[in-house]
């Protein structure tokens, strides 16, 4: 019965995170069939350089590349002796399943599930996924954080949350509805309690949940005491992730520079750092359509960029991702991320 109920709450997770790709995509046509902004769409796109463009891809292609390092030296630094080569095409094949796949599996599963297959090492293994996830959302929010407290905010660009047009100051003149939905949300789990099946329900969904959370803690604990005895790693591992993650946006602002957008580059480490972190939400697949939205609002908001402009810079992003997605397919498709690629707790690799 748990496992038939936990199946379920997938299915409708995945349903919903379809249904916001699918509204957004929708609402994007809508948005793009207006005469005079499909005018503008075409001649930003029209002006730019395919050699640009190939370059911009080949600079991201080869940060992800690089990163796989990263979760390499992790694997290595809890004795699990897999190839730089192996780390890498697993890496890719989860960024596929992230980006591209319509799946209720990430790719940080796809990573854990081959690595823990074929290691006595297990939890070990899969620490190092989670240390890995870490390390890039922190590495992110650093970027983020530097360059808006040193050059945004003290120009007086501050994104803030409250005032006027904020974040808190529009859901406050939505506080009527917000709390109606509340309200009914409440009621409804009210009358699910006192239904016997779906009490019976939301208590193993709850036990089920303080059950991960626990376990979630407890391997944060241990994280912070295996990885804690080699500093020098983490501190190898984030700066990796800070000079790839900058090598990247750097070339999104040779795109941008080429689309004919005048922003200052200060922006593109703020803004493509914040969305970046908001795609691990996992609110659509991907992150599709939220951080192309979030995206472009930062730079219309903040940066002064034409509305088209800013989302053809999104849109360049999403195709650069998805094209640089692609070898994770074929790493599929072609049986590389299978055990006969792996030599694990041992010396010497196997070829």
């Amino acid at each position: 019965m748990p496992e038939a109920e936990a199946n379920k709450s997938k299915r409708i997770f995945l349903f919903l995170r379809i249904a916001v790709v699918v509204g957004g995509v929708v609402l994007a046509i809508i948005w793009v069939s207006d005469e005079q902004r499909w005018a503008e769409l075409k001649a930003i796109f029209g002006q730019m350089s395919m050699l640009v463009f190939a370059g911009t891809l080949g600079i991201f292609g080869l940060s992800q590349l690089l990163i796989g390092m990263r979760w390499w030296l992790l694997l290595r630094t809890q004795g699990i002796l897999i190839s730089y080569w192996v780390a890498v095409r697993l890496y890719l094949l989860g960024w596929f399943y992230n980006n591209v796949m319509p799946s209720s599996v990430g790719g940080d599963l796809v990573r854990l599930w081959y690595v823990t297959k074929h290691t006595d090492k297990k939890f070990e293994a899969a620490l190092s996924v989670l240390v890995d996830r870490m390390i890039g959302l922190v590495s992110t929010l650093i970027i983020a954080a530097f360059f808006y407290i040193v050059f945004l905010r003290s120009e007086g660009k501050k994104i803030d949350f409250v005032a006027g047009n904020g974040f808190l100051a529009s859901l406050g003149r939505y506080r009527w509805w917000l709390l109606s939905i509340g309200l009914a949300v409440a009621a409804l789990f009210v009358v699910l309690l006192l239904v016997g099946r779906s009490r019976l329900t939301l208590k193993t969904s709850w036990s089920h949940f303080c059950a991960r959370a626990t376990a979630g803690l407890k391997k944060l604990g241990n994280a912070g005491l295996l990885y804690g005895r080699k500093p020098a790693v983490l501190l190898v591992a984030f700066g990796l992730t800070v000079a790839l993650q900058m090598m990247a946006i750097t070339g999104f602002w040779f795109l941008g520079v080429n689309l004919g957008i005048e922003a200052s580059i200060k922006y593109y480490y703020v803004f493509f750092t914040l969305v970046w972190v908001i795609g691990a939400i996992p609110v659509s697949i991907g992150g599709a359509v939220v951080i192309e939205v979030v995206l472009a609002g930062l730079f219309v908001r903040f940066a002064g960029v034409d509305e088209t402009a800013a989302a053809a810079l999104a849109l360049c992003q999403r195709f650069v991702w998805i094209v640089a997605s692609l070898p994770g397919a074929v790493i599929h498709l072609v049986g590389a991320h299978l055990p006969k690629d792996f030599f694990v707790d041992c010396d010497e690799s196997i070829d």
